[in-house]
């Protein structure tokens, strides 16, 4: 038996123990009722939303299958947490079938409209339109891919019938459901960008932004899931909703028809695998940027041997900040599309490429001038674009993650999002659906590898991640976060196998994140000393701290027979197991 399954078996009821007790470093979260670590033999949900967790949960019981209860969740989340995914959106979702014993992805990824141009976040003199004005324009709206994921997933795995799926979303938009805290404070946090848009209706109502505790009923919203759940994706993709839709983004000055939402194809991709610490790890390809990336980051930390300083050590959060500096210089350049750019997946994790960027890492300096390298001499192609500086004023995204595992052992790890909190603030009047911002996603500067194309699909860095033990999987992973998911997965995977934490413990370790030597973030909980040393050092981390990511994650436990399950205390998640009475896991 190795450490992790060791380990695990040892904390599993420890857990428990421990989600009663309030979370180092995120003493300004209030108490949350709600389970966030949980234990079940027969299967086991954990979201961001206690209600969409009671969804899958429930699938489960009544005999559906992870990639069920997967679907029914993303839809519910739709309605309880409108300002992070859903419909009008697209998504990752990385399915381990446990009877093929394979792991796919159902790959929905907004795509740009036959109308987008390579200049179409450009002034006539050239300059940069500002991020948050390209965000509530219709430029900034992708095809949405959901519902056609949704749809993909469930021909491929699905054994009970898609409309009972819609069923409970349709239901709590319908009939409503209680406003909490997170809903609250994003809808005033974002009052002048609903505003503008239908959105105003149902999240202002006479103008006041709802408020913590009020029912929220979204008639519009239950209208078009009735209509799904009636008709099928086809009224989305090619009748009255997609109309809508099109029309809606015209509105506000976007180039999206019909037609648009008619082509658009998911695609059924395969992870992007390395290996680390004698785990296997399966994550997300391009046009992801964060699989690659965490594997890159993971190969350059293996040496160094980064268990031998003290977690919370300045030496740690040196070497992350170092690391995240190489591996987000070579993200900018060389990430995009392999639909319509080659991407250098081969050469960014090649062991002589990671060697010559780990010895670009002293333990003693910063790097002041961290670049991007040349993994082109470890490919049999060359690059068909550019590198272009991106001058960029782009804010940090949101969005959600959440996973699943049933009874037979099969696993969904899903990353879903609209991109920015409640995307790009356009709402489909009497559709009630909450349109993307994802083709900001794109460069603004035209000529790299991320450059708006039509039919292209944005640079991503969702990262939903399944962890193998001997062919086995053991662990899924993933957050929300714009560029910090890769750093937030990243951490909680060297908690895990290099520190030896404890799941609950590994997903609340307060977290740093960095891109640029102009971009950090650290949250509550990291000794000050070592932020100043780190600042003393050139490092430059701001007085204040944040929350960044909310990793959701399940860990199989194959000695108990049990899953494990973890929501992130960072925001008033749930996780939910199952055990069927009298019956252990098949």
């Amino acid at each position: 038996m190795k450490k992790l399954r060791l380990f695990f078996s040892v904390f599993a009821v420890l857990l428990l123990l421990v989600s009663l007790l309030p979370s180092a470093g995120l003493a300004k979260k209030p108490a949350n009722p709600t389970n966030e670590v949980a234990v079940g033999k027969d299967g086991m949900v954990s979201t961001s939303h206690p209600l969409a967790s009671e969804v899958g949960a429930d699938i489960l019981k009544r005999g559906g299958n992870a990639i069920d209860a997967a679907i029914a969740i993303q839809l519910a989340l739709n309605v309880v947490e409108p300002m992070m995914s859903g419909i009008g959106g697209g998504g990752f979702m990385m399915v381990y079938d446990a009877e093929e014993d394979e792991t796919i992805i159902i790959n929905s990824r907004e795509r740009a409209p036959a109308g987008a141009t390579p200049d179409m976040f450009l002034r006539p003199n050239g300059t940069v339109i500002p991020f948050q004005e390209r965000v509530r324009h219709g430029n900034s709206v992708g095809v949405p891919g959901t519902l056609k994921g949704l749809e993909a997933a469930h021909e491929r795995w699905g054994s009970v019938p898609f409309q009972q799926l819609i069923t409970p979303a349709f239901q709590l938009a319908q009939h409503g459901f209680s406003v909490d805290r997170q809903l609250a404070l994003q809808i005033e946090n974002n009052r002048d960008k609903l505003a503008q848009t239908a959105a105003k209706d149902v999240f202002l109502p006479n103008g006041n932004p709802l408020e913590e505790g009020e029912w929220l009923v979204q008639r519009d919203l239950a209208k078009t899931l009735g209509l799904i759940r009636a008709k099928g994706t086809d009224v989305f993709y090619n009748g009255e909703i997609g109309e809508a839709l099109a029309n809606t983004v015209q509105q506000f000055g976007g180039s999206m028809v019909l037609e648009d939402l008619q082509n658009y194809d998911v695609t059924v991709d395969l992870p992007v695998w390395g290996e680390y610490k004698g785990y296997d790890i399966a994550s997300m390809p391009p046009p992801s940027s964060g699989g690659i990336f965490l594997l890159q980051m993971l190969k350059i930390l293996d040496h160094f041997d980064i268990e031998q300083y003290d977690r919370q050590s300045e030496e740690v959060y040196h070497l992350l900040a170092e690391v995240m500096h190489l591996a987000y210089a070579d993200r900018a350049a060389y990430a995009g599309d392999p639909e319509f750019v080659e991407v250098p997946t081969v050469g960014l994790l090649h062991p002589d490429y990671i060697l010559e960027r780990s010895e670009l890492i002293d333990i003693n300096n910063v790097n002041r001038n961290p670049q991007a390298g040349d993994p082109w001499r470890f490919e049999d192609v060359s690059p068909n674009y550019e590198v272009v500086n991106q001058n960029d004023d782009k804010d940090i995204g949101e969005t959600t993650h959440f996973t699943v595992v049933d009874q037979w052992g099969n696993f969904v790890s899903f990353t879903t999002t609209i991109e920015q909190v409640f995307g790009s603030g356009i709402m489909v009047p009497g559709y009630g659906l909450m349109l993307n911002n994802e083709l900001t996603d794109f460069d603004a500067v035209p000529g790299g590898a991320n450059e708006v194309q039509p039919n292209k699909r944005p640079l991503s860095s969702m990262t939903p991640t399944i962890v193998f033990e001997d062919g086995k999987p053991i662990l899924s992973v993933g957050s929300p976060g714009g560029p910090t998911i890769i750093t937030s997965v990243l951490q909680v995977i060297l908690n895990i196998i290099n520190y030896e934490m404890g799941l609950e413990e590994a997903i609340a370790e307060p977290r740093i994140y960095t891109n640029n030597l102009n971009s950090y973030r650290w949250e509550e909980g990291i000794p000050e000393e070592a932020i100043s040393s780190l600042n003393e050092m050139g490092h430059r981390f701001p007085a204040s701290s944040e929350l960044i990511g909310n990793v959701q994650s399940i860990f199989i436990d194959y000695v108990k027979e049990e899953y494990v399950g973890v929501a992130d205390a960072r925001r008033d998640g749930a996780s939910i197991g199952y055990t069927h009475p009298g019956k252990g896991r098949k």
